[in-house]
């Protein structure tokens, strides 16, 4: 079965995840839209605040992502932008102070979402923007990270990053360690003392540029793990994979990190047992949040994930039947 959805299922259920045409009928069918509210708590800010403060009063940390991408037009950057501002604004009237300098809330947002795909200076009103919910970020004490999308925006997403830290020196990025590149990428951002959050990877990259196979991605990330840990950073071990999850303790031990020195995050819906069990034993856990109207792309990722993920949504799909 595992071999038959990493081959078969997961390259299928990521193209499908391009198909405008397949976008549009899933968003009319109500059924769908009530499967997707396990991953995707809701639309609207308000929605996505009452999930923060459920996950507030657990013990876990919150990172919110506004769902969008790839925008092709400066007035759709413009509106993500605003809706950002007016999430921390909110965010801002949380009481939440700091943990040992580790902020509990946080939101991730996507260069491409802010105008990175821009025919036009996309990179130079992506910095701008980011900058943007940067500073606002800054005077709420709320965190900021940059997702990681495909290969293909990798090395304008880390120079920008890259900009953005001699300002905000807490901003966090994320990488990916299916890609060939990132274990360099690690020790990098390691050495300069950044947060990271390494997760495996969701998107269809041909072999050129990352590990296919399973076994080599959770390979590749136990040794970008490894370089984080070692290095004068703040490590985001982002993955539910019960190997990965194991090895955790043993590689903090290694590099004398104690459980404040690093945290797990895990998706919103994904192994919420498993969340609250690491949370109640001392650990850090930061849950990502996602919210917007955009569901579709992150939603087909998530099924594309894990056996579990495509199962359940399957089995809510027959039962409404």
């Amino acid at each position: 079965m595992a071999g038959l959805f990493a081959n078969t299922l997961r390259p299928a259920i990521l193209g499908a995840s391009r198909r405008e045409r397949l976008r549009r009928a899933a968003e009319r069918l109500p059924v769908t839209r009530r499967v997707v509210h396990r991953f995707v708590p809701g639309e609207t800010i308000d929605c996505v605040l009452n999930s923060v403060a459920a996950l507030r009063e657990s013990g876990r940390y919150v990172s919110i992502d506004y769902l969008g991408e790839d925008v092709t037009d400066v007035d759709d950057a413009d509106a993500a932008v605003q809706t950002y501002l007016d999430l921390i604004e909110e965010l801002g009237h949380f009481s939440d102070p700091a943990d040992d300098g580790v902020r509990p809330l946080e939101v991730s947002v996507k260069l491409s979402a802010l105008g990175q795909s821009l025919d036009r200076d996309g990179e130079k009103i992506a910095r701008e923007n980011a900058c943007a919910i940067c500073d606002a970020a800054q005077r709420v004490g709320v965190w900021v990270t940059v997702d990681a999308e495909n290969h293909t925006t990798t090395d304008s997403t880390l120079s920008i990053v890259r900009d953005l830290r001699a300002d905000f020196g807490w901003l966090g990025t994320v990488l990916q360690a299916y890609l060939r590149r990132t274990l360099g990428d690690c020790e990098e951002f390691a050495a300069s003392g950044a947060r990271i959050r390494l997760c495996k990877g969701a998107y269809d990259e041909p072999a050129s540029v990352a590990y296919r196979d399973d076994a080599a991605v959770t390979d590749s990330y136990l040794r970008c793990l490894r370089v984080l840990m070692a290095g004068s950073g703040y490590p985001m071990v982002a993955s539910h994979d019960p190997a990965v999850i194991q090895s955790v303790p043993a590689l903090a031990h290694e590099s004398g990190r104690a459980f404040s020195d690093f945290e797990y995050q895990m998706l919103y819906g994904i192994r919420d047992g498993e969340q609250r069990r690491l949370a109640e034993a001392g650990n850090r856990v930061r849950v990502y949040v996602p919210f917007g109207t955009q569901w579709y792309g992150y939603f087909m990722r998530r099924l594309a994930e894990r056996p579990a993920n495509l199962t359940f949504f399957l089995r809510a799909l027959a039962e409404r039947r």
